[in-house]
């Protein structure tokens, strides 16, 4: 080990590693990682991770059951030059592996993934590093090794893993920017990524989230508060039949009670309908029943877009079903978002808070490349999290039919305690963190400001003083 160089970077514990027959870290060079400089090395000497628990006002239903709290990681980074760093993360369990939530009481699973965010932080422990996305491509599969092991399930996604290392990555950014010095979100984008992400919108959607079973009359009801695309859980609980009568039903009293609002924001002038069946569907022909019976309602023209309808193992071909079909979950890579698009998705929902903002950058540029439209989709995450992800959706291409961003929020409905999670926000304050009529305002300050989260949020930094006097 040469000073302030890593060449070869063992676990925590060798024992431990041994056992679990994990790989090494190896050392990051930063090759082909291009900006407008040449990144400095950093070095991290001292970690640190804590997580608070924010309950829900009602449970958040989809994928056949619901949660009612979601966990918030926070992950303390400091480097040799004594910069320090705060990442935050949001966990999902029941979206990222059902399987996962299942085995597990929803407090066990939450321990799952927190204990695979603190595995990666003591393994950055006297790391260096230039880049950011290096450093989460030689930390994915030991992470994702070490969930397996510790799930007890060999076949846990790898989207669960990413959703773990999402506070750990935000704190390696956060550690970079500030390191390099540079000016703002836009600076710090590497030029390899920097065309996916080039767009500058002046207004972004602000999509509220219905679980399986809202009243229509809820759904409505937000309708006539000016939000004017709605993400709707569709897979309803049940057998398949079941589920498929229980999601017709739905549709038909969703589309009578708001197919004939209009909105400047579509170029029919017709509502939009986004819905989201988090792989619920078992097989294609059950699908075309649902779509069927909107054809037959005159809804489908009104559908732009139906996301993972099917799970991530069905291979199917989505180019007949007549509506653009958005992968999710399943995408957890470039690499899958790649395979999915060969099977006919027509648009990637990407997620900075929950699968990254190093994969999500490498998804956003490979959808550029194969011209397929992307959103941003959330996971219930924090004030600050939320401005993650809006600074990647108010940099995407607009999505067809409209001329807007769009991103999925939710989080001021389901979260007990939202305006005091708000108060935790640098820029709490600002005119884009606030929903105006369906819409987040987009002005130049946001993107000066990179949105605040580069800015040290007193709460959180006060975490960490506390645990260390």
């Amino acid at each position: 080990m040469e000073s302030g160089k890593i060449s070869r970077r063992k676990f925590v514990n060798d024992s431990a590693s041994a056992a679990l027959g994990l790989t090494t870290m190896t050392s990051l060079s930063g090759a082909g990682f291009a900006t407008a400089h040449k990144p400095k090395e950093i070095k991290i000497v001292k970690v640190d991770s804590n997580f608070e628990r924010e309950p829900l006002i009602k449970p958040y239903r989809f994928k056949g059951s619901g949660i009612s709290e979601t966990w918030q990681t926070v992950c303390y980074l400091q480097a040799d030059s004594g910069l320090t760093a705060i990442g935050l993360g949001t966990q999902g369990v029941l979206w990222s592996d059902s399987k996962v939530f299942f085995d597990h009481s929803e407090n066990g699973g939450n321990a799952v993934m927190y204990a695979m965010s603190e595995r990666a932080i003591q393994m950055l422990k006297g790391v260096s590093f230039t880049n950011p996305v290096e450093l989460l491509e030689e930390l994915l599969p030991e992470i994702w090794a070490y969930g397996k092991q510790v799930s007890g399930n060999p076949n846990m996604r790898k989207t669960f893993a990413l959703n773990s290392l999402v506070c750990v990555d935000n704190a390696l950014w956060k550690l970079y920017f500030d390191h390099n010095k540079f000016k703002n979100f836009d600076d710090m984008v590497p030029t390899a990524y920097k065309p996916g992400l080039s767009h500058r919108h002046t207004k972004v959607a602000s999509i509220p989230s219905f679980s399986v079973g809202t009243p229509v009359s809820e759904i409505k009801a937000a309708a006539d508060q000016g939000y004017f695309i709605m993400k709707l859980k569709t897979g309803s609980s049940g057998s398949q039949r079941e589920m498929l009568e229980k999601d017709i039903e739905f549709l038909t009293q969703l589309h009578k009670a708001i197919g004939h609002y209009e909105t400047p924001y579509t170029k029919s002038g017709k509502i939009p309908y986004y819905f989201d069946a988090n792989g619920r569907y078992e097989h294609k022909d059950t699908l075309k029943r649902f779509l069927d019976h909107a054809d037959k309602i005159k809804a489908i023209d009104q559908i732009a877009v139906l996301e993972e309808p099917f799970d991530e193992f069905n291979d199917a071909s989505v180019n007949d079903l007549g509506v653009r079909v958005a992968a999710d979950e399943s995408a957890h890579t470039a690499e899958d978002a790649a395979r999915r698009i060969e099977q006919g998705y027509g648009s990637i929902a990407v997620k900075a808070i929950a699968k990254t903002l190093s994969m999500t950058m490498k998804i956003t540029q490979l959808a550029y490349e194969k011209n397929i439209p992307c959103f941003c989709a959330d996971l219930t995450v924090n004030p600050i999290l939320v401005d993650w992800n809006k600074s990647i959706a108010a940099r995407l291409r607009p999505f067809p039919e409209m001329d807007i961003g769009l991103q999925e929020t939710n989080g001021h409905q389901f979260y007990k305690n939202w305006e005091r999670m708000m108060s935790y926000h640098p820029m709490a304050k600002a005119s884009w963190t606030r929903t105006k009529d369906g819409i987040y305002p987009i002005n130049q300050e946001f993107y000066d400001q990179s949105a605040g989260i580069f800015m040290p949020s007193s709460h959180y930094t006060e975490m960490f003083q506390r645990i260390r006097r």
